[in-house]
């Protein structure tokens, strides 16, 4: 199992960027970098190669609305380059919040789009010239479009890897499917380790069933909150976990409208369907602290990794057979972050 953390878009990134560099010699395996509608995320991994020699590089995720599908090749073999193969490329669909808000362009057939691009990424690695008929990439433009002078062009560098691994941030049944069947990892959020199966089980083994030999196995990179030590027991565990609850209260509460809120569906698939519908209620109402104060604890306890080295050694048997591949640690503060991170790894060893 490696591990993994994310530079959010908040906050200083130098700092963020010298911790990285510091867990880097104490176990970390890959750092994200997320974008939304923040700094550029590409900039970031640029600047994070020049900074780092062994980790995996990932972006956390692009939206596949923000660059055409080619200019997002080119940033795979680009990123790829500067970081001397250690590239990930995480794409995600976003929302039409910051799709249409902040990009101005239509959130149209966000499965599709993601698959394609993944098609058209995956071509451009290989230095095919680019000649695609999708949904929602064509390539060149049809006739009838534009001057009528596009012709299929390829990639003039060689890249260093003729193949990227590609991760696909999604959520809902159809392209849950669609990331089992085609993409080289999954992203998803809210990960439980004991029940998702009953949230994403069926999808995944009916995509992996179409899923091409050649891929390999399906990564899985999940998220947890992090505190180690015999300290973190009763009411300082609660306190960690306390720490999650305004951020699912925000995407279970108030990510979406109230009938088309995708992150309350997980929740409700988890069983959480009392919940979920009550931290709605409250959230869309304005009352965002009673929202966090509802989300459940037991979903808090077994999302985290959270306890004495005991506690957590056991628990990272369950990620580990629920076959996370990589886990994306978010440290609860007041801990020594390098610190941590080396006792994480030696557990995940041992586990």
């Amino acid at each position: 199992m490696k591990l993994g953390t994310t530079i959010n878009y908040a906050g200083d990134f130098a700092a963020a960027v010298d911790r990285v560099v510091e867990m880097e010699q104490a176990g970390l395996d890959v750092a994200w970098v997320a974008e939304a509608y923040s700094w550029d995320a590409v900039s970031q991994l640029g600047y994070l190669a020049a900074r780092t020699e062994r980790i995996e590089l990932g972006t956390g995720i692009l939206n596949v609305y923000s660059r055409t599908a080619a200019a997002i090749g080119q940033t795979a073999a680009g990123l790829d380059m500067v970081s001397n193969g250690r590239f990930i490329l995480g794409l995600g669909a976003s929302g039409p919040q910051v799709v249409e808000g902040f990009h101005g362009v239509p959130y149209e057939k966000p499965m599709a789009r993601i698959s394609e691009y993944i098609d058209v990424v995956r071509a451009t690695l290989r230095r095919e010239p680019l000649v695609y008929d999708g949904k929602t990439v064509k390539l060149p433009l049809p006739d009838g479009e534009g001057t009528g002078l596009g012709k299929p062009l390829k990639l003039i560098n060689h890249p260093v890897r003729s193949e990227v691994p590609i991760y696909w941030a999604s959520l809902m049944p159809l392209s849950v499917k669609a990331t089992a069947r085609s993409a080289d990892g999954w992203l998803p959020v809210f990960f439980v380790p004991d029940e998702f199966q009953r949230v994403w089980g069926d999808d995944l083994k009916a995509g992996q069933a179409k899923r091409d030999e050649s891929l390999g196995r399906l990564d899985i990179a999940a998220g947890a909150m992090v505190a180690i030590g015999d300290e973190f027991v009763g009411e300082a565990a609660d306190k960690v976990h306390d720490l999650s609850r305004p951020a699912t209260a925000l995407y279970w509460g108030g990510m979406g409208a109230r009938d088309k809120n995708f992150y309350n569906t997980i929740a409700k698939k988890y069983g959480y369907e009392e919940e979920a519908i009550e931290i709605q209620d409250l959230y869309l109402d304005g009352h965002k602290a009673e929202a966090a104060a509802k989300v459940p604890k037991d979903f808090l306890e077994r999302s985290s990794l959270v306890g004495p080295e005991s506690h957590v050694k056991e628990r990272l048997g369950v990620w580990k057979e629920a076959g996370v591949s990589v886990l994306n640690v978010n440290l609860a503060p007041g801990q020594d972050e390098v610190e941590t991170m080396g006792k994480l790894r030696a557990l995940v060893e041992d586990a």
